[in-house]
């Protein structure tokens, strides 16, 4: 395990497993939030944050978490481990309110009390929406490594295992 894309719904706890992964491996971790946007809420143009990912995917190791579908598929071919977070909605939408008002490294900011409900759709409709797009990838690549976990208990016994 030297290059590892770690993807799931908002909430699923991405940046959690990947820094408990990053701590374990010492592997260089890798945020796309970070790569895709600035401080004060705003984003990079396309070609700066994808100069960001090649930067990335052209290191020997990585962990990168995140989703971002249009830079999926290519992340999926440069990696050897994936690992999926495919949790409940419900599992999700309790994730992204443990998280508001609190300091993340994987942001550039601190999300406020206030969700989006724009980004509560989204988390709504991933697993109708997002998800079968995410199990069609894996399927075509299933030469990689593919770890999915359906709870938090799972990844939990899985860092523990490392």
């Amino acid at each position: 395990m030297k290059k590892v894309v770690i993807i799931g719904c908002p909430g699923s706890g991405k940046s959690t497993f990947a820094r408990a992964l990053h701590s374990k491996t010492n592997i260089p971790l890798f945020h796309l939030d970070i790569l895709y946007w600035n401080p004060d809420k705003t984003t990079v143009e396309k070609s700066i944050f994808l100069q960001r990912l090649k930067n990335v995917l052209d290191k020997d190791e990585w962990i990168i978490d995140g989703n971002y579908a249009s830079t999926m598929e290519s992340r999926i071919e440069h990696c050897d481990t994936v690992f999926f977070l495919d949790f409940s909605t419900d599992v999700c939408l309790d994730g992204l309110k443990e998280r508001r008002g609190k300091p993340r490294s994987d942001m550039p900011w601190v999300e406020s009390d206030v969700l989006d409900e724009d980004f509560i759709e989204f988390v709504r409709s991933y697993n109708t929406e997002s998800r079968p797009k995410v199990l069609d990838l894996l399927e075509r690549f299933n030469d990689k490594n593919i770890v999915v976990f359906h709870s938090r208990s799972e990844m939990d016994e899985y860092i523990e295992a490392l």
